[in-house]
């Protein structure tokens, strides 16, 4: 005797294009450089203490960032999304004056920068 109430389950196919497998994978965002500008108001001490604070860069690693800030005018602190590049500039810029300077009027300058 034959139920005939029972069905039977089809197995599902999924037909999977190159195009839906390429819609599939999330988009990288551009990447940006936040890049510090060196000057003459702030000291080493200040510029070092920034870095670990803000990037939470190691003592070794904010030493030679703010070297090459030093010597060559600039550096790229790091390298990220758009959004979070502009929170780390403004957080540069917020940071305020060296109190071991005394001629320091404010803040060091940072840009963003698209990665090429």
């Amino acid at each position: 005797m034959a139920d005939s109430n029972v069905q039977v389950a089809e197995p599902e196919v999924q037909v999977t294009t190159q195009q839906q497998a390429q819609k599939a994978k999330p988009k990288r965002q551009p990447r940006y450089n936040v890049v510090l500008w060196d000057d003459s108001e702030h000291t080493f001490d200040y510029v070092i203490r920034m870095l670990q604070e803000l990037f939470g860069h190691a003592l070794d690693r904010a030493r030679a960032m703010a070297n090459t800030v030093d010597s060559e005018g600039k550096v790229i602190c790091l390298t990220t999304t758009l959004e979070h590049a502009e929170l780390k500039r403004d957080q540069i810029h917020a940071y305020g004056r060296d109190p071991l300077a005394s001629k320091c009027s404010g803040s060091m300058s940072a840009t963003i920068e698209p990665l090429r």
